[in-house]
C-alpha cells in the first residue's frame, strides 16, 4: 500500500513539470543563406501576449504553446515565418531577406523616427555591425571614412578629440562642429579642462547606430545648433526574453610608427665641424643621444566591457552596461583612463500606450598629459652629442645648457626627458548624464501621443600641474633686488564644472486616410548651459593666487514643428519649421526663423519599375532648409561691460588701495549667422538591393558670418572682437556604394565605397576698401615671432596659404633669399604674398570591405584624401644651418630638409619662413585597420559562443609628404603628437 501511495505521490508531484515540459517549444533561427544565428528575433504566438526573443546565438524557448497555436517569427530584413505548434520539442527556422523589408529600416531625426523608405533628407545611418574593427578608444573613430561627406580626423594623443566635418563645416571663427544628439539629449561641444572631448566619456560598445542629418531639410528641425549637420547617437537597450551576458576583451600594443626626419649624432657632429665657429666646435659632446627614442615608448593599452540585458521580471527590458579602458600614450608619462557604467530601462505600460525610455549613465576619467607640443620639439631640436644625464646636476641629474656663469641661459630648449619626468600634469574627470523620455499614446485619442524628454549632462574636472624644484622649467630671474635666478617651481591647479540642462515636449499626430499618410510633430525645446571654474596658482614661496571664474549662462529656447504628408508610399512631402532664441544676442536680434522643406519620389513604386528585376530601389529626393550659428567664444558681446581690476592692477594713494576698472568692447548688433542649403539626391538599389547606394549633390551658402576679425584703430574698445561679416559657399558631390559581392552558405563577401567632393570659397568679407587682402586666420607658426601662414580671402578657401613664391636653380632646387615680384614694384615685401593651396580636401574616400568564410572572418577599411595641402612647420623652422648655430653658447639640432635646401640664414626678417616651399601636397591613402577573428559556437564551451580576434591599426600609409604625417586638421605640421601603430589582439565571449 505505501508503495503505491509513493507512486502515486511521485506522479502528482511530475505532473506539472511533464505539463510544462509538453507546453515549451525550444529551437534556433538561422539565416536561409549564411545559416549563422539571428539574435534578436521576435518568437511570438499569434493573436497572443505570449513571445520571446532570440539569444545571441539565435536560440529561444516559448513557453506555454497550446497546440495548433501559430507561431511567427519576425525581424527586421527578414520575410515572416509561420509553424504550426504540433507539441514538437525543438525547431530549426530559416529567415529568408526580405528587400522590401530591408527599407523598413528605421532612422533616428529629430524628435521622432523614420523609415529608410519614407526619408525625404540627405540622412545615413550605420549600425554596430558595420562600425570599424581596431582599436575604438572613443566612439568617434567608429565612424571614420565610413559615411560620405562626413570627416573624422583623429590625434595621436590619448584619448585625443577627433574633429568632424559634415560637409566641410559652414563657418570661419564660430563652432563648425556638428551638434551631437545622445539618446535624445542635445549635448554642449565645450568639455572642462582635463577632458579631452564631449565623446571620450562614453564606451564605443554602448553604442546601437549613428545616423548623420547632412542637409538643412533634415537637420532644420535642430535649427540654431544645427548649421553644421546633426549626428544622432544611439545607444544599445534592453530586450524581452532571457538575460544576456556579453564581454569584450582586447588588448593592444602601441609602437611608434613614425618620427621627424633630423640629423643623426655624427651627422651633427659633421655639421657643427663644417659650419661652426671655434666656440660652437667646443660644445659639442661625446654622446649619440636620439631624443625621440628617449621621450616616446611601447605601451600596453587594454580595453575590457561587460554587459547583460534581458527582461526584469519578464516585462521591463533592461540594458547594463561597465567598461573599463587605460590607455597609455607612446609619448611617456602620457595616458588616458575610462571607466564607464551605463544602465537602461525601456518598458511599455498602460496596454502599450505608455512608452518610457530611461538611461542613465557614470564615467570617470584620469588623464595625464605633457606640454606637448613643447617635448617633441624639444627632442627634435636638442644637440644629439648631448647625454640625458649628467653627474652632480643640481637639475635632477639632467644635463642642461648652461652659461658661463653656470646659470641656465633664457633661450635654449629645455631636456625633453626632464620636461617628461619634473612636469606632472594630471587630471581627473566625472560625467553624469541621463535622459528620462515619456511617449503616450492618448487612450481617448490613440492617432496622438504626447512626449516629454528631460535630461541632464554634468561634466566635473579638476587638475593639477606641478613643476618640480629640482626641473629648469622653475627656475627663474629673481625678483627686482638680486641678480640671478632662483627655484621657485610650481603648482596650481583647477576646478572646473559645466552643466547642461535640457526639456523636450512635443506632440506628434499620425493617421492614414486611403493611401494618404500624415505624421505631424510640434513642440517646444529649452536647453541651458552653466560653467564655473575655480583655479588657483603658487610657488612653493607663500605667493597664493585663487580666482573664481563664472561664465554666464547660456539659454537656448525653442519652438519647433514638422509635417510629414505621403501619398501611396510614392510621392513624400516634409516640412520643418523652428524658431530659436539665444542668450548670446540682444533683444532685437535674439530670435531666429529656421526652416526647411524636403520632397522624395519613390519611382521604383510607380507601374513602370514595379516589376523591374534588376532595379530593386529607386528615390528621388529634393531638399531646401536653413539653419542658423550663435556658437561663439563670447558669451554676451553685445553687452556694454565694465571690467574690475585684480590685485595686478591696483592703485595705492597714502594707506588707501583702489581697484581700476576698465571698459571692454562690445557689439550691439552681434546676430545669428544663417546657412541656406540646396540638395539632391538620388537612392538606388539593384538586383534585390543586392547593390545599394545613394548620390548628392548639395550647394549651402553661410551669411552674416560669425568672424573673429581684427577692428580698426579707435573703431571699438578694443582691438579684435566677433562681427558678422561675409559668406562661404560650399558645393560638392556625395557618391556611396555597398555590395554583398558574394552570399551563400560559406562565403560572403560585402564592400562599402563612398567619395566626397567638396568646393568652398569665402564669397564675401563685407570690406571693399582697395588693396584688402582679408583676415589672417590659423594658429601661430613656429618662427619669428606672432607669424601666421593662412587667411580668409574673398574667391578662395578658407585658411588658404598666404605665402612668397619661392625661385628655383635649374637644378630645381631652392635659392635662397629669391622669391617672385609679383606686384613688379622692384622689392619684395608682403604686397608679394600669394595664396596658395588650402588645408582642406578637394576628394574624400573610403573603403570598407568584410569577408567571411565559414567561422573565419576578414575586415579591413581604407581611408584617402586628395587635394589637401600641409604647412612642414619643422622644416621651415628648423631647416637651415643657422637654426643649429643660433649662439655661440648653445647648440641645436637641425631638420634633414637642410640637405635639400642648403638655406644658411634668415633672411629679410621673416621671408623665409613664408616660403611656398614649405607647402606640401599631403595627399594620402591609408589603411587603417586590418582585423581577423573566428568564432567558436560553443564548441570549446557549451554556454559560451567565443571569438577571437587579432589585427593591427594604422597599417600603412601611402603619400609623397616626407614629414610625420600628411593628415593635419589644421593644415600645420609643428610638433605633432604621432599616432601610434597598434598591434591587437581580443576576444568576445557571449553567454
Amino acid at each position: 500500500m505505501k508503495t503505491i501511495y509513493k507512486k502515486l505521490l511521485f506522479l502528482v508531484l511530475l505532473l506539472p513539470f511533464s505539463i510544462l515540459a509538453q507546453n515549451t517549444l525550444s529551437g534556433t533561427v538561422l539565416d536561409k543563406i549564411s545559416g549563422q544565428p539571428i539574435p534578436g528575433v521576435n518568437v511570438n504566438v499569434q493573436g497572443s501576449t505570449n513571445g520571446v526573443s532570440t539569444d545571441f546565438d539565435g536560440k529561444f524557448q516559448l513557453l506555454n504553446a497550446k497546440k495548433g497555436n501559430k507561431v511567427v517569427f519576425s525581424y527586421i530584413g527578414y520575410k515572416n515565418t509561420v509553424i504550426t505548434y504540433d507539441a514538437q520539442k525543438s525547431v530549426t527556422v530559416s529567415l529568408e531577406e526580405d528587400a522590401n523589408l530591408l527599407s523598413e529600416v528605421v532612422i533616428q531625426v529629430g524628435y521622432g523616427t523614420v523609415t529608410k523608405k519614407d526619408a525625404t533628407g540627405s540622412v545615413s545611418q550605420i549600425g554596430a555591425k558595420d562600425f570599424n574593427k581596431g582599436q575604438n578608444v572613443t566612439p568617434e573613430s567608429l565612424i571614420s571614412g565610413r559615411i560620405s561627406g562626413v570627416t573624422v580626423i583623429g590625434g595621436g594623443a590619448p584619448g585625443a578629440k577627433a574633429d568632424i566635418r559634415i560637409r566641410g563645416g559652414s563657418s570661419l571663427s564660430a563652432s563648425n562642429e556638428p551638434l551631437i544628439v545622445l539618446d535624445g539629449l542635445p549635448l554642449s561641444n565645450t568639455v572642462p579642462s582635463g577632458s579631452t572631448s564631449i565623446l571620450s566619456t562614453i564606451d564605443p560598445n554602448d553604442i546601437e547606430s549613428f545616423t548623420v542629418l547632412k542637409d538643412a531639410s533634415a537637420a532644420a528641425i535642430y535649427g540654431s545648433r544645427a548649421a553644421n549637420g546633426v549626428i544622432v547617437i544611439t545607444t544599445k537597450k534592453g530586450t524581452k526574453g532571457r538575460v544576456k551576458v556579453s564581454f569584450s576583451s582586447q588588448t593592444g600594443v602601441s609602437t611608434v610608427a613614425n618620427t621627424v626626419d633630423v640629423l643623426s649624432a655624427d651627422q651633427f657632429r659633421t655639421f657643427v665641424n663644417e659650419k661652426g665657429s671655434a666656440a660652437q666646435k667646443a660644445l659639442l659632446g661625446t654622446s649619440s643621444t636620439n631624443w625621440q627614442d628617449e621621450i616616446f615608448h611601447t605601451a600596453l593599452t587594454s580595453t575590457n566591457n561587460i554587459s547583460a540585458s534581458g527582461a526584469l521580471f519578464n516585462k521591463i527590458p533592461v540594458r547594463l552596461s561597465v567598461g573599463n579602458v587605460v590607455n597609455p600614450g607612446i609619448l611617456k608619462n602620457t595616458s588616458f583612463e575610462r571607466t564607464t557604467t551605463s544602465l537602461s530601462l525601456n518598458p511599455v505600460l498602460l496596454d502599450n500606450h505608455l512608452k518610457i525610455d530611461i538611461s542613465g549613465n557614470l564615467s570617470f576619467g584620469k588623464n595625464r598629459f605633457q606640454d606637448e607640443g613643447a617635448v617633441i620639439g624639444s627632442a627634435i631640436g636638442f644637440d644629439p652629442t648631448q647625454a640625458v644625464y649628467e653627474a652632480n646636476s643640481r637639475y635632477g641629474g639632467y644635463y642642461e645648457w648652461l652659461d658661463p656663469t653656470g646659470n641656465l641661459p633664457l633661450l635654449p630648449a629645455r631636456n625633453p626627458v626632464a620636461r617628461l619626468n619634473q612636469d606632472e600634469r594630471s587630471a581627473t574627470s566625472t560625467r553624469k548624464w541621463g535622459n528620462v523620455r515619456l511617449d503616450y499614446k492618448l487612450h481617448f485619442f490613440e492617432d496622438l501621443r504626447a512626449v516629454v524628454e528631460a535630461g541632464i549632462d554634468r561634466f566635473d574636472s579638476s587638475g593639477s600641474t606641478e613643476v618640480s624644484t629640482q626641473s629648469a622649467l622653475g627656475f627663474q630671474p629673481k625678483a627686482f633686488t638680486d641678480s640671478g635666478y632662483v627655484n621657485l617651481g610650481n603648482y596650481s591647479t583647477y576646478t572646473d564644472a559645466l552643466q547642461n540642462k535640457n526639456l523636450n515636449a512635443y506632440f506628434n499626430y499620425t493617421k492614414e486616410v486611403g493611401k494618404f499618410n500624415v505624421d505631424a510633430t510640434a513642440g517646444y525645446n529649452y536647453q541651458l548651459f552653466q560653467k564655473e571654474r575655480y583655479q588657483s596658482g603658487e610657488t612653493i614661496q607663500p605667493n597664493p593666487n585663487e580666482d573664481v571664474i563664472t561664465d554666464p549662462d547660456i539659454n537656448l529656447q525653442s519652438y519647433f514643428g514638422r509635417l510629414n504628408l505621403g501619398y501611396d508610399s510614392r510621392y513624400l512631402l516634409t516640412l520643418n519649421y523652428r524658431r530659436d532664441g539665444t542668450s548670446r544676442f540682444s533683444e532685437a536680434n535674439r530670435w531666429g526663423n529656421f526652416a526647411g522643406a524636403a520632397f522624395a519620389w519613390n519611382l521604383s513604386d510607380e507601374a513602370f519599375l514595379k516589376d523591374n528585376e534588376t532595379l530593386s530601389n529607386l528615390k528621388l529626393r529634393v531638399g531646401y532648409g536653413t539653419t542658423g550659428q550663435q556658437d561663439i567664444s563670447a558669451q554676451y558681446d553685445y553687452l556694454r561691460r565694465v571690467t574690475l581690476g585684480t590685485i595686478n592692477s591696483q592703485y595705492i594713494f597714502g594707506n588707501t588701495i583702489y581697484s581700476t576698472a576698465r571698459p571692454e568692447g562690445y557689439n550691439e548688433s552681434i546676430k545669428w549667422e544663417e546657412l541656406t542649403e540646396k540638395n539632391v539626391g538620388l537612392d538606388y538599389g539593384f538586383f534585390n538591393d543586392r547593390i545599394t547606394g545613394s548620390i548628392n549633390y548639395f550647394d549651402k551658402k553661410s551669411t552674416d558670418l560669425l568672424a573673429d576679425i581684427a577692428v580698426p584703430d579707435g573703431a571699438n574698445l578694443r582691438n579684435q572682437g566677433f562681427f558678422n561679416v561675409g559668406s562661404v559657399r560650399t558645393k560638392g558631390v556625395e557618391f556611396s556604394i555597398e555590395s554583398d559581392i558574394v552570399k551563400n552558405d560559406n562565403l560572403t563577401w560585402n564592400v562599402a565605397f563612398n567619395t566626397t567632393f567638396i568646393d568652398q570659397k569665402i564669397s564675401n568679407l563685407g570690406i571693399t576698401v582697395p588693396g584688402f587682402q582679408g583676415y589672417l586666420s590659423g594658429d601661430n607658426i613656429a618662427g619669428g615671432s606672432g607669424n601666421k601662414i593662412q587667411i580668409n580671402s574673398v574667391g578662395f578657401a578658407p585658411n588658404s596659404f598666404l605665402v612668397y613664391e619661392q625661385l628655383y636653380d635649374a637644378n630645381k632646387r631652392p635659392i635662397q633669399g629669391a622669391y617672385v615680384d609679383r606686384n613688379q614694384d622692384g622689392k619684395i615685401d608682403v604686397e608679394d604674398r600669394y595664396r596658395y593651396h588650402k588645408p582642406a580636401p578637394d576628394y574624400t574616400f573610403g573603403l570598407f570591405s568584410t569577408l567571411q568564410y565559414k567561422k573565419f572572418d576578414f575586415t579591413m577599411n581604407w581611408r584617402a584624401s586628395l587635394g589637401n595641402y600641409i604647412f612642414d612647420n619643422v622644416s621651415s623652422n628648423l631647416g637651415y644651418s643657422d637654426a643649429g648655430l643660433r649662439r655661440q653658447t648653445d647648440l641645436s639640432n637641425i631638420s634633414s630638409d637642410y640637405y635639400n635646401t642648403g638655406f644658411n640664414f634668415e633672411d629679410n626678417g621673416t621671408q623665409r619662413y613664408l616660403s611656398n616651399y614649405f607647402v606640401k601636397d599631403a595627399s594620402f591613402i591609408k589603411l587603417d585597420n586590418v582585423t581577423v577573428g573566428y568564432t567558436f559556437d560553443k564548441t570549446l564551451l557549451k554556454a559560451v559562443s567565443l571569438r577571437f580576434t587579432a589585427g593591427i591599426q594604422n597599417v600603412l600609409i601611402l603619400t609623397k609628404y616626407n614629414g610625420l604625417d600628411p593628415e593635419r586638421f589644421n593644415g600645420i605640421d609643428n610638433n605633432v603628437y604621432p599616432r601610434a601603430r597598434t598591434f591587437l589582439f581580443g576576444v568576445n565571449a557571449n553567454f
